[in-house]
């Protein structure tokens, strides 16, 4: 053969590849998350077939995740960002590694209060930070608020996670908001002061150790409650048949709620992909499964609830927006370490 006819042919060739790779390319969608639900899975399954863009999902440690990100720089091939918590979302804006985004779908779905303004990242669902009490040695109608948990009578009967935990890093700064860095100084060192172990485990530890005797109060996120009065196991109902439930904060600022969100990744290759995804992730269908996957609430009004869920009625939500527990995080963190919460 032709040497020239060769040289043609391997061009060819060479650009055929180099078009089905583009084409694949525009075709996929790469998520990094710290979400580890089957439900999610779900998600993007059925994203896949409604656009026909396949979604290519390592998962992580949020903070890992973040610093991966940071580190791979403009060579990153992360387009998505999933993550848990306000405070969390605020550290990788912090870190520089999301881009703003502009969407008509995503502003008219989501309240702003769950939203960044700049458009930096989405709430996707919302949990709720709810006390619990043992059914058989406390009274309920003693705490309507976070604040009472540090009333001097409540000494020796509280258990709650390490400080260290960001969930309880936003709460406290949700605090701050409310009542400033004196004000939320003064509450957390009268929590500490009620402690009835040092803080261990985690949110589903808390629950346990109220079923248990351990404590008579504690707090955590609603869904670890559901978790384990839907569980296959009797033990773990039996655990969520001894405790009760308190919505805090019901005759004013509203309950602490906290988020799962998501943002596009700065310098995403597949930038127009990426937002598709999110406005996904903000239809009806997609926050139902977001609500029965997890037994979360939806950001989205009416969209259908976990059943246990919504057995609870209607709650009321500090609207507080959750950008403000992100830059509230460092001020939190310091409180907890003045007064010993460790």
């Amino acid at each position: 053969m032709d040497r020239r006819i060769r040289l043609g042919l391997g061009t060819l060739l060479a650009a055929a590849t180099l078009a089905v790779s583009v084409a694949a390319a525009a075709q996929q969608v790469n998520v990094y998350s710290a979400r580890h639900y089957d439900s999610d899975n779900e998600l993007f399954d059925r994203f896949t077939e409604q656009t026909g863009i396949s979604v290519r999902v390592l998962q992580g440690d949020s903070d890992q995740l973040i610093e991966r990100i940071r580190r791979e720089g403009a060579a990153s091939p992360a387009d998505v960002l999933i993550t848990v918590d306000a405070g969390r979302l605020w550290r990788a804006e912090e870190s520089g590694v999301l881009q703003s985004v502009e969407s008509d779908v995503l502003d008219e779905r989501i309240p702003a209060y769950l939203r960044h303004p700049e458009g930096l990242w989405f709430g996707l669902s919302q949990r709720m930070r709810v006390i619990f009490y043992n059914k058989e040695a406390f009274d309920p109608s003693l705490i309507s608020t976070y604040e009472d948990l540090a009333d001097p009578q409540f000494e020796g009967q509280i258990c709650i996670r390490s400080s260290t935990n960001v969930y309880n890093q936003s709460l406290l700064a949700s605090m701050i908001d409310a009542h400033g860095v004196d004000g939320t100084t003064d509450w957390a060192r009268g929590l500490v002061s009620n402690l009835a172990r040092q803080p261990q485990g985690g949110d589903t530890d808390q629950i346990r150790g109220v079923a248990a005797g351990e404590c008579e109060i504690s707090v955590a996120n609603h869904y670890y409650y559901v978790r384990l009065a839907v569980s296959d196991d009797p033990a773990d109902r039996e655990v969520a048949d001894r405790v009760g439930i308190i919505f805090p904060n019901q005759d004013d600022r509203g309950i602490h709620v906290n988020v799962g969100g998501a943002g596009v990744v700065a310098g995403a290759p597949n930038r127009d992909n990426a937002i598709r995804l999110l406005e996904y992730l903000a239809s009806d269908e997609a926050q139902e499964l977001f609500a029965k996957g997890n037994h979360e609430y939806p950001v989205v009004d009416g969209v259908p609830l976990d059943e246990v869920v919504a057995g609870w009625g209607e709650i009321r939500f500090d609207e507080l927006n959750v950008g403000t527990l992100g830059r509230n995080n460092p001020d939190a963190v310091r409180i907890a370490d003045r007064v010993g919460w460790r």
